[in-house]
């Protein structure tokens, strides 16, 4: 492996441990741009998010939107398509994606958020969802898996 890949790794996850330990929320948020994260001018990170920690960069987060405590970004997962009986889940591939999180939209508190996810401007994501797919602008989606429930006008 390329050296400077290791040590950049070492740094990501380096802080995303001291992370936790943070306050108040603009430091949080700071601490997760030098992680690579993409965070707009008045967004806000709880100090309890958690963001992927191998493809941070693939995380794009708008202006003024707030990410509530315990929210999980993912960027990547295992491609199961080819996936059989005998076979070790480790051998499935990972499979990458951008999450988009335009903004002004609100994610709610224990969310967790898929890869290839776009949450669009002003959007309400419920405490607990699972997005597992794109969320129109000014809904509000609820539920395992998410779904939009409401549209603001």
């Amino acid at each position: 492996m390329n050296p400077i890949r290791i040590l950049k790794g070492i740094w990501i996850r380096f802080l995303s441990v001291i992370i936790p330990f943070t306050f108040p929320a603009q430091i949080t948020t700071f601490l997760h741009r030098l992680r690579g994260v993409k965070v707009g001018k008045g967004s806000k990170i709880s100090r309890s998010v958690q963001i992927d920690d191998a493809y941070p960069h693939l995380v794009k987060i708008g202006k003024y939107v707030w990410v509530t405590a315990g929210v999980m970004i993912l960027c990547h997962q295992r491609n199961l398509n080819k996936y059989e009986k005998g076979k070790p889940v480790m051998h499935c591939p990972l499979t990458t994606a951008e999450v988009i999180i335009k903004d002004g939209a609100h994610i709610g508190i224990g969310a967790i958020i898929m890869p290839g996810v776009t949450i669009g401007e002003g959007a309400v994501i419920g405490a607990g969802a699972v997005v597992t797919k794109d969320v129109p602008p000014y809904s509000l989606a609820l539920g395992v898996p998410a779904r939009v429930v409401k549209s603001f006008t």
